[in-house]
């Protein structure tokens, strides 16, 4: 069954813009020519695409065939380049599923090597990152997740090294005689998200236990930050975020010689695997020099 080009560009530019006229707009027609080809998409494919509302969001299936019409235009970008080397062509679209502190430590310099691509960042928890593979919603992810998701490969990256910090003034009031499973018990622990667990991790690998200390959410990797230095609770942090603050005496770590190393992997499409080459290319060259190795028996906190 072959579907009309002009029909997946409409649903991926309304999927991406989020209304028939913000679609209609871009593509240089009007809504009402947008609302038909969708219509007709739709009775093509003999389901709903697209839930009308304020945004526009796509159902299951308007979101696999979004996804496949930024991979129709992707690959024939880069068999064109390969043709016409000179030609001056329209950056295609690429979806990928990131964790938020990869975002905000390494990844932005993977992508700003890839000059002609334009990327739509999807940021989900480390752990649960393939999900998106699995519902064909994204062409490649970063995640924890090893073994690779069917149709897919998975390139191991490194490892991202996360230290147990807080505020002098909170280490001295909450663990005054050492990070102990009791204290850490009652001593207020921050989370990014329900999907963010680093800390109990942590905490299971420091003492055997699992505990369930009080928790604030904070969804901002640079908010957690701030947040630690501001004594609000304590959090698994980026190493490399926080050197900074270790030096200057704003942070303290709450066991140094007790990082945990959170091993990261890239997966991408087989089918993509040829145009999305470059962007690979250049994940894997930032993550040598700015990840590093896992140890021998690393630990990855489960779900």
């Amino acid at each position: 069954m072959s579907i009309d080009r002009h029909h997946l560009t409409a649903l991926a530019a309304i999927v991406r813009d989020g209304s028939f006229e913000a679609a209609a707009a871009s593509l240089g027609v009007t809504p009402s020519a947008v609302s038909q080809r969708i219509k007709a998409l739709e009775e093509r494919m003999g389901t709903a695409l697209i839930y009308r509302g304020h945004p526009c969001t796509p159902t299951d299936a308007g979101t696999r065939l979004a996804r496949h019409a930024d991979d129709v235009a992707l690959m024939e970008a880069h068999v064109l380049r390969t043709l016409q080397p000179d030609a001056a062509l329209a950056a295609p679209r690429v979806r990928i599923a990131v964790n938020a502190d990869s975002l905000a430590t390494w990844f932005v310099s993977a992508l700003a090597e890839v000059q002609d691509l334009l990327f739509d960042l999807v940021i989900d928890d480390q752990d649960t990152s393939t999900d998106w593979l699995l519902r064909g919603a994204v062409s490649g992810a970063v995640t924890a997740q090893h073994q690779a998701v069917s149709g897919c490969t998975a390139r191991p990256l490194g490892a991202l090294r996360y230290v147990a910090t807080a505020s002098p003034g909170f280490a001295q009031t909450w663990f005054p005689h050492g990070v102990t499973a009791p204290a850490l018990e009652q001593a207020p622990m921050m989370t990014f998200n329900v999907k963010d667990r680093l800390q109990h991790g942590w905490i299971t690998k420091l003492t055997g236990e699992k505990l369930s200390p009080p928790t604030h959410q904070l969804p901002s990797t640079h908010a957690f930050v701030d947040a630690a230095c501001a004594g609000l609770g304590w959090g698994m942090n980026p190493l490399s975020l926080v050197e900074t603050h270790l030096k200057d005496g704003r942070l303290v770590e709450l066991s140094p010689e007790n990082p945990l190393d959170i091993a990261l992997y890239w997966q991408t499409s087989r089918l993509m695997a040829p145009a999305l080459a470059p962007l690979s290319t250049a994940i894997a060259r930032q993550a040598r020099g700015k990840l590093i190795n896992p140890p021998h028996g690393n630990v990855r906190p489960k779900q």
